[in-house]
């Protein structure tokens, strides 16, 4: 979290290692919209049928599903770059020895090879990134997220451009720009050191057992049905050669990319997780609907096409911080079992597609998706509660995340405290400095919170910040102000997904504990990034029912009583 403390640096402004990772993740989330706009050109070149063709997609996809389950043992014992070094050199050897092979057999067992580099390499991409970071990592997120947009965006229009030249082209092209992601890696990421913990080969199943993550499981594995039958089969009905589909994908691309990290944090802070997801899967079912009944009208099939990729992009990431808050287990692992799940059923979606389109029509296949999408509210609904109990942070009276685990010393019962809220960069004694000043001054106690972030990202999650460097951090706090006679107590504040939804949660604890004051560094990352995921800052101030200090280096603090925040809402509103 990089909101509540710290000057403003740019997110551009990183060390060679984060721009290697960050290269490669372009060409990563290339990945499927590269070879999209080439099925039709493929099947008709080796002469094969679309239901053989969609193998490329069963094989990557059920590889890199079975790999997640492994993943975590290999980067626990190996650590992440080793990891990732061999995930981007397993997708560059089959990438190219798919380009070279002549029959679609060999090309669906060298897709094989290059799911189980993707698997390698999805699962420690971001977090390489976020260890590599310097000044913070929400800059370094601001760069993924930014590599990740680029390349669901360029991705089918690149695999176009190569494609119209021949099918082999986007195979050959993701190898030699693999490649030198891969040179830049081993020569910028330095190594990197080992989990403290390794995690085990079963943790992953084991972790099925537990209802949440069982039930988002299911749902994601539903969703991805509908998803990849559309991706696997809209190309055919469309009719378009391979520069046109490129064109058509990259439209789709872009509306994924902004969706998932403009809208679906605005949307879910609005209504709740669960609700968006309900009216996504509703749009989706709709869309596939307006393909099968459309799928004999080109126009028709690419509209809602397009228009599909505002759906999946709230979706992915909306899914993906669900199954965060509602897994009682590590982020790793969680992620892990997650990915099992759904890419289980993306791979087999495209196969079955396939089969149904050649016995009956080619309408079925989508109505058959459609159906899945709406499946897929049902299996939701069985877990409503457990998702809006773990928003909520309370189940059957039992903690799910903790959202605030408290440090040291329990404060009496009726205080009103100053919290001011830190975090790990930046200038956070500062900040702790000046609130407890504003506690001397009235006479208040003082609370100190560190927020400690899980980044969410697509189908990935990680923490940026160990659970046990934030309890440090609070107890260091703690002691310095015990040194000059100040005494306080703390608590970790752990946010699953944007920085505004912590201010929120912030803002809600300062009202329940009915504090004095609130005390938070101004937002320092800029413009752009404050409106891809929120401001801390600006959410704190906006839902605070007190008054609010902001602090900045070499300025004076700001501070905005409780009367003149309400007027300012009043305003707004």
């Amino acid at each position: 979290m990089t909101a509540p403390h710290g000057t403003s640096t740019s997110p551009f402004k990183q060390p060679r290692a984060v721009w290697a990772v960050a290269f490669a993740c372009v060409i990563s989330f290339m990945g499927i919209g590269l070879v999209d706009p080439i099925l039709p050109s493929l099947a008709d070149s080796l002469h094969a049928t679309p239901s053989q063709v969609s193998l490329l997609f069963t094989s990557y996809l059920v590889v890199t599903a079975v790999a997640m389950l492994v993943v975590g043992w290999v980067s626990s014992r190996i650590g992440a770059k080793r990891t990732l070094v061999v995930g981007l050199a397993l997708i560059v050897v089959f990438a190219a020895l798919a380009g070279t092979s002549g029959s679609i057999g060999g090309i669906v067992g060298f897709r094989a090879g290059w799911g189980l580099g993707n698997a390698l390499f999805i699962a420690t991409s971001l977090a390489v990134i976020v260890a590599s970071a310097s000044g913070g990592f929400g800059g370094a997120i601001i760069l993924y997220e930014t590599a990740l947009g680029i390349g669901i965006a360029v991705g089918p229009l690149l695999g176009g451009e190569l494609g119209s030249i021949s099918w082999r082209g986007p195979f050959f092209g993701v190898a030699v720009l693999m490649a030198i992601a891969l040179i830049a890696t081993l020569a910028f990421v330095p190594a990197l050191p080992k989990p403290e913990r390794r995690t085990s080969l079963s943790a992953p199943l084991k972790a099925l057992r537990h209802r949440g993550l069982l039930t988002m499981g299911i749902m994601a594995l539903l969703y991805n049905w509908g998803f990849f039958t559309m991706l696997g089969y809209a190309p055919y009905p469309m009719k378009l050669d391979a520069h046109q589909l490129g064109l058509v994908f990259t439209g789709w691309g872009v509306l994924v990319a902004a969706f998932s990290v403009f809208v679906a944090p605005r949307l879910q802070a609005r209504f709740g997780t669960a609700p968006v997801l309900y009216a996504n899967m509703v749009g989706l079912g709709i869309v596939m609907t307006v393909i099968a009944v459309g799928v004999d009208t080109p126009a028709a099939v690419i509209v809602a096409v397009i228009v599909s990729g505002a759906f999946i992009g709230i979706n992915n990431t909306l899914t993906t911080q669900a199954v965060m808050l509602v897994s009682p287990v590590e982020r790793s692992v969680a992620s892990s079992t997650y990915g099992f799940v759904r890419f289980i059923g993306g791979g087999l979606a495209p196969f079955v597609a396939g089969k149904l389109a050649e016995a009956t029509d080619l309408s079925v296949p989508f109505y058959l998706g459609g159906a899945s999408f709406i499946l897929a509210i049902f299996v939701l609904a069985s877990g409503h509660k457990l998702v809006s109990a773990a928003e909520n942070k309370e189940a059957h009276g039992e903690t799910v995340r903790p959202t605030l685990e408290r440090i040291g010393a329990v404060p009496a019962p009726g205080y009103r405290p100053v919290v001011v809220a830190v975090g790990a960069t930046g200038d956070p004694d500062r900040i702790v400095d000046a609130a407890a000043a504003v506690a001397r001054e009235t006479g208040s106690a003082l609370e100190v919170v560190h927020v400690r972030e899980t980044a969410v990202i697509e189908e990935q999650a990680v923490d940026t910040e160990d659970a046990d460097h934030a309890r440090a951090a609070v107890l260091a706090h703690l002691d310095r102000l015990a040194a000059h006679g100040i005494t306080a107590t703390g608590q970790v504040l752990t946010s699953v997904g944007d920085h505004a939804a912590a201010g929120r949660v912030l803002a809600q604890y300062a009202a329940d504990v009915e504090a004095h004051t609130i005390a938070v560094g101004r937002s320092p990352r800029g413009a752009v990034a404050q409106f891809t995921d929120g401001s801390f800052t600006a959410a704190l101030t906006h839902a605070a029912a007190c008054n609010v200090v902001l602090v900045e280096p070499g300025r004076t603090p700001h501070r905005l009583t409780a009367a003149s925040l309400e007027e300012l809402r009043t305003k707004s509103a």
